[in-house]
């Protein structure tokens, strides 16, 4: 993820984050594909304009903050929304499947055209930090399979829609998913215990590790 990335997850931390930034975005996230792929939109515009932060609130744990929002601004809650501010004022909202490419880049041409636009490639890689620990852990032999594919599983829960839709196939590709768009891991236990995949789960987790250190 961007490094200028922030959790808000109270409404005093949504005040503070929109108060103290000139330019700051906000991007409600749900659980369902929608925020996948409205996320995947923003990240991009984000990306190509690094210095403008973001802050995330998960609203379906933290909806006070997402609340918290919506009263200052008197935009209507939507999940996912993103709203764009400028020295504490909202600039534009987008919702839901609004949240596109042909939405976005007009409005951040109006109303950012002095922000610096900068190649995506320099922008830096998502941070994949935490599953090339646990991968490595599991491949070292400091975890075992059981609590390895547990957190791995929960890891992804929490930050799945928040992915691109590269990380998000290549991160999914690990387990059976008999659900091709959320994280359910009581499912994907159940169904990779009733589907038993041909290679090893550590010849698959060898294979991802490798995948990892290329996006």
């Amino acid at each position: 993820m961007r490094e200028r990335m922030y959790a808000i997850t109270t409404p005093e931390e949504a005040d503070r984050f929109i108060e103290s930034q000139p330019i700051a975005a906000v991007f409600k996230a749900g659980t369902c594909h929608k925020t996948m792929q409205g996320w995947g939109n923003v990240e991009k515009m984000l990306r190509e304009r690094p210095e403008i932060p973001v802050g995330i609130i998960k609203v379906v744990e933290d909806r006070p903050a997402s609340n918290r929002v919506a009263e200052r601004t008197q935009i209507v809650h939507h999940s996912p929304q993103i709203i764009l501010f400028r020295n504490g004022q909202p600039l534009f909202e987008l919702n839901n499947w609004q949240i596109t490419l042909e939405n976005l880049e007009p409005l951040f041409s109006q109303h950012l055209a002095e922000v610096k636009v900068e190649d995506p490639e320099s922008g830096g890689a998502s941070n994949l930090d935490n599953y090339k620990r646990l991968l490595d852990a599991y491949l070292g032999g400091a975890v075992g399979e059981p609590q390895f594919t547990w957190t791995y599983l929960n890891m992804f829960r929490e930050d799945a829609s928040l992915r691109s839709q590269e990380e998000f196939t290549l991160l999914n590709s690990l387990f059976g998913n008999p659900d091709e768009h959320h994280i359910h891991p009581q499912a994907i236990l159940q169904f990779e215990q009733e589907n038993p995949q041909a290679r090893p789960l550590r010849e698959r987790v060898q294979a991802l590790r490798a995948q990892l250190d290329t996006l």
